[in-house]
């Protein structure tokens, strides 16, 4: 039997569970790459452009923005969207480490 103990930081593991989340869900992942194809796109773009309810889009959005995958900017009136890469980034790389896929046979 090993006695290894396994220690978690607590914080990290917990957002690291909202971002994968955020990330498992096919609609997020089709408004992810709406967004990706306009690099910066406004709200009402988006919701129209993928026939979805307004309400729906935005309870996404939020769900994406509190877990750092998109930044918003209000300009005027309007919300505009843009992805973090750097955030999509981590969690790709956090997903090919886990099943032990390194970048270069990915």
């Amino acid at each position: 039997m090993r006695k290894t103990k396994v220690i978690f930081n607590q914080v990290k593991l917990d957002y690291s569970c909202e971002l994968m989340r955020a990330l498992a869900h096919p609609l997020r992942l089709e408004i992810l790459e709406f967004i990706d194809g306009q690099g910066m796109v406004n709200v009402n773009k988006i919701y129209h452009a993928l026939g979805i309810e307004q309400s729906v889009t935005s309870q996404h959005l939020s769900i994406l923005r509190l877990s750092g995958v998109i930044q918003t900017e209000k300009v005027g009136k309007y919300v505009h969207c843009k992805i973090n890469y750097e955030c999509v980034e981590k969690a790709q790389n956090a997903v090919r480490n886990f099943l032990g896929k390194n970048k270069k046979s990915a």
